[in-house]
């Protein structure tokens, strides 16, 4: 096991934290906060002792263990069956183990509340047996020169916990998680070494921190978005908009409410590989944008990560080839369907399982639409049309021979073609996260209809100012809607846990 400790080893550790029962939810995460806090500042402690030479031997290993929160019900319950998360199907056992708990503070408290208040008993708060990973026990920013690493006299993992893969998956948001005879049964869709991962995971891909991440999350696979936002938002701020609080872009680079640009303006940065942008309200109930780029692998790794951050609802506003000869050059696309050939999903959410739209989703798109272009009923149907959507994972698809995929299309009546919706909407179901598509048609490619050279810059000027407007106020409208509403039963298995 990658865990094991070494045979030479003593146990150096805090002080064990056993489980204590709380009726109050908001005491019940201060705890957790202890917790963490206390056993992450040991590890810390514990490894400036070896790289001081302290222990360096080998002879003591340093160990911490994450903190966890549990319930134990013993009867059926009595719930409200329109109720999509925020309690247990049946008696047993329940647990999980939190990691920051500082950052997922409103989320964990809501969370609780919701046990507390459907199932009448206390919650219990405790150090869990899982061990925290030295690498995770570094504060945001944390910097460790690998000099010093190498001077250590034995393997890091002789003297620490390192991350273990074993338990670093989604065997329980996937419905494949079975555990062992007396186990706790999940209470929360990732273990706390899970979301560890994607926490750093996202720091790297988008270079902000997970804690400027909002509740509502734009995708994009152009850039001309990315610029049409941060004027948008720079606007707003230099307005001082009370909506929001601040801008974040990348470097972590704020502009908040009356300032007309970040302070650090003139400093560089270099783009990640998925940018996000940051449009932030204190409760996290603002605008996230990431450009993921183009292609299905992308467009999985930044929602496999994000996932873990709970967030209300994803969209996803790019280009795509326009599959009717009725489409034209700019009219829009309102996905109801998908067809999965990006490939990248195949063993976590299988071909056959379909992929239903989200009425709320749906309505608000559609809404927005009618809202921003100022049409409505079947005036609106001239710029716009609901349909299938197909992803492929080949961007020269053209370039193949047209005969069996043009039958495909035409089989599955796909009205548009691109490379990252179906994959965001396809983890967006696997992650219970509300999701939803609406792309611009940019060019039609069997119908002979491509951007000639300048086409493409006029027609992103034009185009990109609406859309991005009609995604921001669809948003803004899931944004109403109670929480209980936006998140759908349709989204939730026979047994779920309890954490949305």
């Amino acid at each position: 096991m990658m865990n094991a400790v070494h045979p030479l080893s003593s146990m150096n550790r805090p002080d064990p934290m056993p489980f204590e029962p709380f009726q109050d939810a908001v005491s019940a995460v201060d705890r957790l906060i202890e917790i963490y806090a206390r056993n992450t500042a040991f590890l810390r402690a514990a490894f400036r002792d070896v790289l001081k030479g302290a222990g360096s031997n080998g002879r003591e290993r340093a160990r911490a263990y994450y903190p966890a929160i549990r319930i134990v019900v013993e009867t059926y319950d009595p719930i409200d069956t329109r109720l999509s998360y925020g309690h247990v199907a049946e008696p047993g056992v329940y647990q999980t183990t939190v990691t920051q708990p500082g950052l997922f503070r409103d989320y964990l408290i809501e969370q609780v509340s919701q046990l507390l208040q459907n199932h009448r008993v206390a919650v219990e708060v405790g150090e869990s047996d899982s061990p925290i990973p030295l690498h995770f026990a570094f504060p945001e920013g944390a910097y460790v020169e690998g000099e010093h690493l190498e001077a250590l006299k034995r393997p890091l993992r002789d003297l620490f916990d390192v991350p273990d893969l074993a338990v670093t998956d989604d065997a329980i948001v996937n419905g494949s998680w079975r555990g062992k005879e007396g186990e706790p049964k999940p209470l929360a869709p990732f273990t706390a070494q899970r979301v560890d991962y994607s926490l750093h995971r996202l720091q790297h891909y988008t270079s902000t921190a997970p804690a400027h991440f909002q509740n509502f999350v734009l995708f994009t696979n152009y850039q001309f978005y990315v610029d049409e936002f941060c004027a948008r938002a720079r606007a707003l701020m230099a307005s001082g908009n009370e909506d929001y609080e601040m801008l974040v872009e990348p470097g972590n680079r704020i502009t908040r409410r009356g300032e007309s640009g970040p302070g650090d303006e003139d400093q560089a940065v270099r783009l990640p590989q998925m940018p996000a942008y940051h449009l932030v309200r204190g409760d996290h109930s603002g605008i996230t944008l990431v450009n993921i780029g183009v292609g299905p692998s992308n467009a999985k790794t930044i929602t496999d990560h994000i996932a873990v951050l709970r967030p209300h609802a994803w969209l996803m506003l790019g280009h795509c080839a326009g599959l009717r000869d009725s489409q034209r050059l700019g009219d829009y696309v309102l996905a109801h369907g998908y067809v999965r050939e990006d490939h990248v999903l195949d063993d976590d959410l299988p071909t056959w399982v379909p992929v239903p739209a989200l009425a709320e989703v749906q309505v608000a798109l559609e809404q927005a639409v009618e809202e921003v272009a100022g049409l409505s009923g079947w005036d609106l149907k001239r710029i716009m049309r609901t349909g299938t959507v197909a992803t492929i994972d080949n961007r020269n698809w053209e370039l193949r021979d047209h005969v069996e995929l043009v039958e495909r299309f035409a089989q599955s009546r796909a009205i548009a073609l691109d490379m990252e919706s179906a994959t965001i909407a396809a983890n967006g179901f696997r992650f219970r996260v509300p999701y939803g598509t609406l792309l611009c048609v940019s060019d039609k490619p069997l119908h002979g209809e491509l951007k000639l050279p300048g086409m493409a810059s006029a027609f992103y000027r034009r185009q990109v100012n609406q859309h991005l407007e009609i995604g921001i106020r669809a948003l803004e409208r899931l944004r109403g809607m109670p929480p209980e509403r936006l998140h759908s039963r349709k989204l939730r298995t026979f047994m779920e846990t309890a954490f949305q």
